[in-house]
């Protein structure tokens, strides 16, 4: 199976399109576990490139072992970003598909998108604000944003799985000073390992909104501004979702503070 764009058909008429676009030059971003993701420039436009050569028999048992859900190529990512766009979240333009092969352990795919030029994601946006605080409207529009994309992801039986604050770039095009909280813009990516269900069960929603929490606890969020999230993302009275789904709730917290114990060997500061 190929999907590309008819100039870049033509221009490889003839040839090998996998082994081209294998040998194309770029910034290497990551490279292991038989994927490479790759910013290159084509035309003049920059695109970023993952490619998956095979995971092998090995991690796919491992993974089976552990009750997960082996993630064998870029068609993940391909169906991943055409749901998002149905749904009307914003991610990564779609340029590019290609897959062959059909042993499991050894399919050769890609998955090619344009790049998200003039964005910063979440985590480097946020970085300075327990010093350097923005503006009430500003903070209170991107945390409603993120929690109307949770929620949307969600309700629709789709769970992340690697739902960090990274993973959100906003769009800085008028400048990072200059961003107008009525019109911000925030686009959600790396979306291979997304899962997609009919519904999603419970303790997938808890790992994504918990490792949310978790990778958002150092950027001076008041309690405030915590159950404002809450209070979206659910869509219901706040003390109604405090009540109702205090189980959920606990669990997130308890898998927040879990992943912050692992990842710097110390416990959060804790504001709910």
């Amino acid at each position: 199976m190929l999907v590309l764009p008819k100039a870049w058909i033509e221009y490889w008429q003839g040839q090998d399109v996998f082994e081209q676009l294998s040998a194309l030059e770029g910034r290497v971003y990551r490279e292991q576990d038989g994927r490479k993701t790759l910013r290159f420039t084509f035309n003049g436009k920059n695109y970023f490139a993952k490619f998956h050569h095979g995971v092998g028999w090995k991690k796919i048992i491992k993974n089976l072992l552990q009750l997960r859900l082996p993630v064998l190529g870029a068609q993940n990512e391909w169906r991943a970003i055409q749901r998002l766009e149905e749904l009307g979240i914003k991610t990564t333009r779609l340029v590019g598909y290609g897959k062959r092969g059909w042993n499991p352990a050894r399919l050769e795919s890609f998955v090619i998108t344009e790049e998200l030029a003039n964005t910063v994601s979440l985590e480097d946006f946020c970085r300075d604000w327990p010093t350097s605080p923005p503006s009430y409207a500003l903070k209170r529009a991107l945390i409603t944003e993120v929690a109307k994309i949770a929620r949307t992801l969600h309700e629709n039986g789709i769970n992340h799985r690697d739902f960090y604050i990274c993973h959100f770039l906003l769009d800085i095009s008028a400048g990072p000073d200059r961003i107008d909280p009525r019109h911000s813009s925030l686009y959600l990516i790396d979306l291979h390992r997304m899962q997609i269900r009919d519904c999603i069960p419970r303790r997938w929603r808890v790992k994504d909104i918990g490792s949310l929490y978790f990778s958002s606890m150092d950027i001076g969020l008041t309690k405030r501004d915590l159950l404002r999230f809450i209070w979206v993302y659910r869509n219901k009275p706040l003390r109604a979702t405090l009540s109702e789904d205090k189980v959920f709730w606990r669990q997130v917290k308890r898998r927040a503070i879990a992943l912050y114990s692992e990842f710097f060997q110390k416990d959060p500061t804790l504001l709910w």
